[in-house]
């Protein structure tokens, strides 16, 4: 039952950006009228039903997400390869200062946001914001290349706790590494969930922010004094 996550320091940074992942889908699908902003896969389903004419699913809020999160992943990408060659920590902080700046811009927009009485251009600023600030971390954790941690999407996780474990012959590879995205992505969803509905739709969205830069920040220094102490 090999796991590497030891071995590579950026596993832990991962996670906590998974945890984030479960407070901004708890703000966009909670908070925004069943739509997500992490997770795309979702949005081109609810896009299908909303194309069958069922009530509850507003095309438009779909095709915005979507469209903002491939803007989010294009810049993503593009801030990426400006960076490349460029020590690693720079590139880090930069692309999370940006995402946590949109959440951060997203949670003051959703201040006093309500649901039931949507206010138009708020509702759409913030899927912009949120959705292009997850574009761009999936494109920044695409670049780094950690395998079974994609911090926005478990179905390939769960599948590989499955189809590689003992049970299936395989000898369960980042065994602990997989369970741990499931369960950072649960944790996160779950306080977002209360953190809604205690304090409104701002109280995830800021938090996500506050996490992305603090687990960024405590990635780069670890980095850092390891590379003094060595």
């Amino acid at each position: 039952m090999a796991d590497d996550h030891r071995l590579d320091p950026r596993v832990p940074l991962l996670l906590l950006l998974s945890a984030t992942t479960g407070l901004v889908d708890a703000a966009s699908v909670l908070g925004l009228g069943r739509v997500f902003t992490a997770n795309m896969t979702g949005n081109v389903v609810f896009l299908g039903f909303a194309a069958a004419g069922l009530p509850g699913f507003a095309w438009i809020s779909f095709v915005v997400a979507i469209a903002a999160f491939l803007v989010g992943a294009l810049l993503g990408g593009r801030t990426a390869k400006t960076y490349a060659g460029r020590p690693e920590r720079r590139w880090l902080l930069t692309a999370a200062g940006l995402e946590t700046a949109m959440l951060w811009v997203a949670a003051i927009a959703a201040v006093g946001f309500r649901i039931d009485a949507p206010d138009q251009v708020r509702l759409y600023a913030i899927i912009v914001l949120t959705g292009i600030a997850m574009g761009f971390r999936n494109a920044t954790v695409r670049q780094m290349k950690v395998p079974d941690l994609t911090t926005t999407v478990l179905t390939l996780t769960l599948t590989g706790l499955a189809a590689d474990s003992s049970a299936a012959g395989g000898a369960s590879p980042n065994w602990l590494r997989r369970v741990a995205a499931v369960f950072t992505i649960f944790v996160g969803a779950l306080v977002g969930a209360l953190l809604l509905v205690n304090y409104g739709l701002w109280a995830p969205l800021a938090a996500a922010g506050v996490l992305v830069i603090a687990a960024t920040l405590g990635f780069v220094s670890a980095r850092s004094m390891q590379a003094t102490s060595t």
